[in-house]
This record gives structure tokens, sequence and C-alpha cells, in this order.
């Protein structure tokens, strides 16, 4: 049958989703200066689709331009079409940055954290879905059979991730029904989010050609546990040496690490919204699932919002300041990882700014937002994350998650989790 090769370049917008459009493999040169057309209002699509508010109506033209140090080109030699596509930025038609791109919020939050401290953050994104291909038994989770019955989906997962650019670091069958792990090895924060982009993609791309879907979704089954997205961080200095531990530090944190976190936790009831910012994140976090539902941090504990994460096997002091982090686990595959992590970072950033404690043990804590309306209120509310996103983006972004919020507001629990599964 002819053929001939096409490219996608897109970018993983408000809705989590990678939107973009395709070209012939031939005009990549030119593309890569161009780009492709885009407009103002794209980027308000919600999860389902249709755009169901938006502040910049039908006017304006934006340009989708890729960036060659996220191409990827996975052929799965199956006779299907090759995955080849770029991530790339939206720019205004002059080629500046347009101020509501997700990958410039997050290289603005990587910038004010330097501005802050001089530090650079090293990410690495664990991410949890369901692999439709498993049918369901009583034991599977984290089982031998459980992994077995997945057949190659999971290797070919796990080459496509490798073919992609992405170093893998484990897949595991999960604790919920038909629930998969993936993560994959540390690089600094705009290529994680990259690599977490990635990562989902292959995925969906691995379980199509295997006849299944991976289903991203934060709550899959309402009696269910949820799909979490978990990110492993750490700090380094402008030399590239950790900075994160410190033995007498409380739980092993660094004066450094102890300010970032202070911050992190700090703005956790407005960055919420954007971590988590689905109806069915907060069905997630909720008591019994295996998730956050308090403002906390806590060492080697799995229900905390930051877990101080333990060192394995090394009596070497250089081994444990490299292997030591902390993770973030209030998001989930609803956000955009360049969204969430940046977010997250300029929490951080101003935790170090304004030199923030963590709280001493038995301090008083607070409960993480019930809704994602109460999450959109904090947010608002916030200066400081009015000042992260500009007022155009802050403006956008609520009504796009608010338009969202009223669309599903009359849909039963198990319709909600049903339509979020389909979508995710």
């Amino acid at each position: 049958m002819l053929r001939e090769e096409l490219v996608f370049v897109g970018t993983c917008d408000i809705a989590g989703h990678v939107r973009g459009k395709g070209f012939p493999a031939g005009d990549i040169d030119a593309r890569r200066r161009k780009g492709v057309g885009w407009t103002h209002s794209n980027l308000m699509q919600t999860a389902f689709g249709p755009i169901l508010d938006t502040p910049f109506g039908t006017a304006g033209d934006l340009m989708i331009v890729p960036d060659p140090a996220a191409e990827v080109r996975v052929d799965f030699a199956d006779g299907s079409a090759s995955e080849h596509f770029f991530l790339g930025d939206i720019r205004n038609t002059d080629g500046t940055a347009w101020e509501c791109c997700p990958r410039e919020f997050l290289r603005r939050a990587i910038a004010a954290l330097n501005a802050a401290s001089g530090l650079q953050l090293i990410a690495a994104f664990e991410q949890e879905f369901v692999y439709t291909g498993n049918q369901h038994r009583d034991g599977d989770a984290y089982s031998l059979n459980a992994f077995r019955r997945q057949g190659t989906f999971g290797e070919s997962l796990i080459a496509a991730m490798r073919a992609a650019g992405v170093r893998p670091d484990s897949f595991l069958a999960e604790y919920g029904t038909r629930q998969f792990e993936v993560t994959v090895a540390p690089t600094p924060a705009l290529t994680a989010a990259d690599h977490a982009v990635i990562t989902r993609e292959m995925a969906r791309a691995a379980a199509h050609r295997h006849g299944f879907r991976a289903s991203f979704s934060p709550m899959p089954e309402a009696s269910g546990v949820g799909n979490g997205v978990h990110i492993h961080m750490s700090l380094q200095d402008a030399s590239g040496t950790p900075v994160t531990y410190a033995p007498t530090g409380p739980m092993g944190l660094s004066t450094s690490a102890q300010h970032f976190c202070a911050g992190v936790l700090h703005h956790l009831p407005a960055i919420c919204a954007i971590t988590a910012p689905s109806p069915v994140s907060y069905l997630r976090l909720t008591p019994n699932r295996w998730a956050p539902t308090l403002i906390d941090i806590v060492q080697q504990d799995r229900g905390a919002a930051m877990r101080v994460c333990p060192v394995f096997a090394t009596a070497d002091p250089g081994d444990t300041a490299r292997q030591f982090n902390f993770e973030f686990r209030v998001s989930d595959a609803a956000a955009s990882p360049y969204l969430a992590l940046g977010a997250v970072i300029f929490a951080g950033a101003d935790g170090l700014r304004r030199k923030l404690g963590v709280p001493p043990p038995g301090s008083r804590v607070d409960e993480l937002p019930h809704s994602l309306g109460q999450a959109l209120d904090a947010m608002a509310a916030s200066k400081a994350v009015a000042e992260w996103f500009g007022p155009v983006f802050l403006e956008a972004y609520l009504r796009h998650r608010r338009s969202e919020m009223h669309h599903v507001a009359e849909w039963a629990v198990n319709e909600l989790c049903n339509r979020y599964a389909e979508v995710y």
C-alpha cells in the first residue's frame, strides 16, 4: 500500500491531552521554524473535546513549534505507522513565547527556582494506569500472576519508552483492578515533564497495538482505588551536586529542601487545582484509597501529601545524597505534567525565597480541598498563583476548569468515573 510518513507536533494542554497537528515528514526542516498553525481558544478544549467557555473567542493566530529535544520516533515493527511526534511550544506568530504555553509556564518556574536559590530541580514521574487487556482476578495486586497475564504489553511499553529516549525504571502490577505502574529515571525538570507525557503516550500506543487501552483516569471505578501521578524530586546546585540530603536535618532534609517543601505545603490548597484538576480527582483524594487527604509531609508514608523517600542499600554518603528525594503525591494524569510540575516548583521557590520551615512533628495539619470547586476558589484567591500565571493565563485556566466542572455537575458518580476513564 502506498504510504507517506506523517509527523505530529503538539503540546500537553490544560486538559492533560496532547493536541496539535500533523504534516508530511518531508517538511520537518521548514516546520522546525514555523511549526503548525494554532489558535488561542484551542487551549480551552476540555477533556471531553468541546470548548465550553473561552476568553479568546475565535480571533488570533499562534503556532506550535516542535522542540528537537522532544522528538519521538518509535517503530513497533508490526506494520502500523510509526509513532512519530514532537512536543513543542506554543508561540506567537513572531516567534515569541505565548503567555499561556504550558511548557513556557514550566520554564518560568525553573527560572524562578534558580533566581530564588541558584538551584535546579531533578524529577521523575511515577504513573499509574489501567490496562484493559488484563481480566481482573482477586489477589492480583502486585502479583506475578497479574504481571504474567499482561503478556507482552509491558515489554512493548518498555521497548517503546527506551526507543523514545526515556529510560525506564520499573513496571509492575499495582494495587487496583487491572492497574499497572511505570516509573522512569530522574532528569532535569523540563525533560522530566516531557518524559511523563511521552510515557503516557507510549503506554496508550502499546496498548492500542495489542487491541486494548491504557487509561490514566484519576478514578476509573467509583468503588476502587485511583490512578495517581507521583512526582519524585531532588535539588542540585549549579555544579550538579545533590543538596537535598542532610543527615542531621528533620527527616534528613537539608535546609534548602526544607524551605522548598514548606513552600509546596503552604501553597498546596491552591495548587491542588493544577495538580489534581478534575472532579474525579477528588474521589481519589479520600480516606482508604492509598491517596493523600491531608496537607502534610511525612517520612516514608504513602498516605502523605509529600513523602520523604527511603534510601536503599548504601553505606556510601555520596550515594545516599544522590538517591535521597521527596515525593509529591497530590497529582494525577488529568493534569498537564508541565503545569503540575511548574506549580510545585513555583511553590517551592517561594518557600526558598521566604525561608519557610516545615511544620514540626505534632503540628496541626489541615485537610486537602474536598472538591475541585474548593481548590479552584483557593487558586483564584492566591496572589502568588496569580503572579505565576499572569492575568491572561490565570483567567483562561479558571474558566476552563470551571466550565468542565459545571458540565459534569449532574452526572452520577458511576457515570462520572466511566466518562473520565474513556477520555484519559
